[in-house]
């Protein structure tokens, strides 16, 4: 049984050491005993474009459908991930570039699903707790505790995360966080005829899917590459990566991912820096303004006499003169109270 401990510490290494380096999410939020981190190995390379993974996830987890519209763009309907499309099918059309062949085309089919990332800026900006790291190192959303806020979804740099319409709180994958916690495969890897979608510890994904590069550039398929697997990339490593066959942007995905809560412990010093200097400067206007003779406290009395030798007419004098204050007379002497 894996145990948790929310502290503050935790809290602030989820910024601090987490993004020092820190390879096992699931212990930077605080699970002291925790299963291996568990993830998605996408190999497009096999991925015929069925769409079973897309029907599972919304039959498993209750997504409602998302249109079913013709977009005129391409044969997908469902364009991109959001808060009713947890898993997409993208189909891109590309015209060989090979000299012999004659203007054939291609498709490259790939799977995308949320990264369930190592840093995940989503977790570290939601303001209620709805989003949570489990102790398999994925992020789940409960949707119970969201309140709409959207501080999620500019956060993702992967722009997975969305608000549902009509509902206004933020949905994505959980990679079915209740089936694994039974034991079982998640909805759209079971679903998968190809075995494009694998499931299972990501460090041996990891490994599995060095090996296929490895396979697929022997077979002279050159432009295999993966994408999301280097710990230390910009999120630290996603928990869900691919083997792609052409550059991220031909899948629509970012070429260079960075966490964009990354600078938050440098930008909240470099607040606390700004705010002492305001301080000191308010302070200091403060003192400057104050008149001298309040800063220096009293005057002595030759002090005060001496500051206050200075003509009167003579009709005051006799006035000042019982005050006990230096008087000087028409005539130009200074002359004190008897």
């Amino acid at each position: 049984m894996s145990t948790v401990t929310w502290l503050p510490e935790i809290r602030r290494g989820r910024f601090e050491g987490a993004l020092a380096g820190a390879a096992d999410p699931a212990a930077v939020d605080g699970y002291t005993e925790h299963p291996p981190r568990m993830g998605f190995f996408t190999d497009t390379s096999v991925c015929i474009g069925c769409k079973a993974c897309e029907v599972a996830c919304k039959e498993w987890n209750h997504v409602p459908e998302d249109g079913l519209n013709f977009t005129g763009m391409s044969y997908d309907n469902t364009v991109g991930l959001g808060a009713d499309t947890w898993r997409h099918v993208a189909f891109i059309e590309q015209r060989v570039s090979r000299a012999d062949a004659d203007g054939q085309l291609r498709w490259l089919m790939a799977s995308d699903v949320c990264k369930h990332c190592t840093h995940a800026a989503c977790l570290d900006v939601c303001p209620t707790g709805s989003l949570f790291r489990t102790e398999f190192g994925t992020v789940v959303v409960q949707e119970d505790i969201c309140n709409g806020c959207g501080y999620c979804i500019p956060a993702c740099p992967y722009g997975v995360i969305d608000q549902r319409e009509g509902d206004g709180r933020a949905w994505k994958c959980t990679l079915c966080y209740d089936r694994i916690s039974d034991g079982m495969e998640p909805a759209c890897a079971k679903a998968c005829p190809t075995d494009s979608i694998q499931f299972g510890p990501v460090e041996e994904l990891r490994q599995r899917a060095a090996r296929r590069v490895d396979e697929l550039h022997s077979a002279g398929v050159a432009d295999a590459r993966l994408y999301g697997e280097d710990p230390d990339d910009g999120v630290g490593g996603d928990g869900a990566f691919f083997l792609l066959l052409d550059e991220p942007e031909v899948y629509g995905l970012p070429p260079d991912p960075v966490v964009t809560t990354r600078d938050l412990p440098s930008m909240w010093r470099h607040v606390g820096a700004a705010a002492a200097a305001l301080t000191v400067t308010a302070a200091a206007s403060f003192v400057a303004a104050v008149p001298e003779r309040l800063r220096l406290g009293p005057p002595s009395l030759t002090v005060l006499r001496a500051s206050r030798c200075r003509w009167v007419h003579p009709r005051n004098q006799e006035l000042v003169a019982r005050s006990g204050h230096g008087v000087t007379s028409s005539a130009g002497k200074c002359g004190y109270g008897q």
